[in-house]
């Protein structure tokens, strides 16, 4: 379990920490990212810029009839993407996110994933904004622009002390229904460890692109062999003892956890949001390229039908 310094103040540490992570993310952008950002997440919509004559091969579709009409030759239609997105990070700041059998906390983790992220969007001339959560809303930060902005916004996830200790998705979800006016990509940023919130995510996933990205760590699903452990729940503050030596245990332990994704996995499926897997231990790096490429196949897959 990873102590959390207080969000009153910044510690000379917690600045150094935030100078790591721009360098570092703003590296991975210029160097990774930054073409697989702007393929995947599109414009939400397309801009008239100027009509030309038609040329074989244009999109017959294109043709704008009332100036074919006027000088007796066909002229397309030519369009601009509009660039520009809302981008959400909805961040679970709950106490099991708290927890690191490794390096780093969970929460460590997805603060430096969304600096990616938000790195990423701004590089694109997107906004990006923040909402934190644990049982209940914890902060909210409006979608805009600018290096300072996101610097802020990785600030507030190294440093924000949560209220709560549980979580719950459905007011998070229930309040980005309300304030996103316009069509936004929203990252849901959590374990996932959480009760039923599928009417909410329905509801928010109708209206706009959401991606779930899952934060673990292996210790939460497989436990090691090495004897009577107290298990303390984090969230709830229960104890209990478990003897991790005993095969029943672990079974019983991960079979809970398997039937736990399977229902969520098949939650994301029906809704049509997408799931990305970053394990704490290991590098995030290839599980988010991965999704981007697996979504730019997607979207290739579709435009061409």
């Amino acid at each position: 379990m990873n102590n959390r310094p207080n969000g009153n103040s910044i510690p000379p540490e917690i600045l150094a920490a935030v100078r790591r992570i721009e360098i570092r993310t703003r590296r991975m952008v210029d160097e990774v990212f930054s073409g697989e950002y702007h393929s995947v997440f599109k414009g939400t919509g397309m801009e008239f810029r100027e009509v030309r004559e038609y040329v074989p091969g244009d999109d017959v579709r294109t043709i704008d009839w009332n100036v074919t009409a006027r000088t007796g030759d066909p002229f397309v239609k030519l369009y601009d993407e509009e660039r520009e997105l809302t981008v959400m990070l909805a961040v679970d700041m709950s106490r099991s996110g708290w927890f690191g059998s490794g390096d780093r906390a969970k929460v460590d983790v997805a603060a430096e994933l969304c600096g990616v992220l938000a790195f990423s969007a701004i590089a694109n001339k997107d906004k990006v904004g923040l909402l934190l959560f644990s049982d209940r809303v914890e902060k909210f930060i409006p979608p805009a622009q600018g290096k300072s902005h996101v610097l802020r916004l990785i600030r507030e996830l190294l440093t924000f002390e949560p209220e709560g200790h549980g979580t719950d998705l459905n007011e998070p979800l229930r309040l980005l229904g309300s304030v996103l006016k316009r069509k936004a990509t929203v990252f849901l940023v959590s374990d996932f460890w959480a009760s039923d919130f599928s009417t909410s995510l329905s509801i928010l996933s109708r209206r706009h692109d959401v991606v779930a990205v899952r934060v673990r760590d292996p210790r939460e699903t497989s436990l090691p062999a090495v004897g009577l452990v107290r298990w303390l729940d984090a969230e709830t503050g229960r104890e209990c003892l478990i003897d991790t030596s005993a095969e029943a245990s672990s079974r019983q332990v991960a079979l809970r956890a398997d039937n736990a994704d399977a229902k969520l996995e098949r939650l994301f499926a029906s809704r049509g949001v997408d799931l990305m897997d970053v394990d704490v231990t290991e590098s995030y790096v290839e599980p988010l390229r991965k999704f981007f490429l697996a979504r730019e196949g997607r979207r290739g897959r579709r435009s061409s039908q």
